[in-house]
């Protein structure tokens, strides 16, 4: 199993920012990639952006050249740096774990953290 802790979540006004981290532990042998993930009230989960264990990253086009992703491969931790933000970026951010394997398990699966509230609003 992989546990997912995120942090960083609060309250913000527009243009301001905010930074998010999330570490997995457990008896992780390799993740593929990590990512974050958001859903507004009323509104479907969406992508924000994901970092492979490579760095090869995506981002949703609304968050590019306001959000960066990183990751810390060493601590299985990643990074989400969220500048200039806006009141449509408030949503619940989850953090997954994309083809997360664990020692004794021969099969690779997906995981995803409790949430963590994101509110842009003056």
């Amino acid at each position: 199993q992989v546990q997912l802790v995120e942090s960083g979540g609060g309250l913000v006004q527009p243009g301001g920012s905010l930074r998010l981290s999330c570490a997995a532990s457990g008896s992780i042998i390799s993740i593929y990639a990590m990512g974050w993930y958001r859903q507004a009230p009323g509104k479907q989960r969406e992508l924000v952006a994901t970092i492979t264990s490579g760095g090869s990253t995506n981002y949703r086009d609304s968050v590019k050249g306001r959000f960066t992703i990183s990751r810390d491969n060493a601590k299985n931790t990643v990074y989400l740096q969220m500048n200039s933000l806006k009141p449509v970026d408030t949503a619940v951010y989850y953090c997954n774990a994309d083809r997360a394997r664990v020692v004794g398990s021969g099969i690779s699966r997906d995981y995803w953290g409790q949430g963590t509230q994101v509110t842009v609003s003056s």
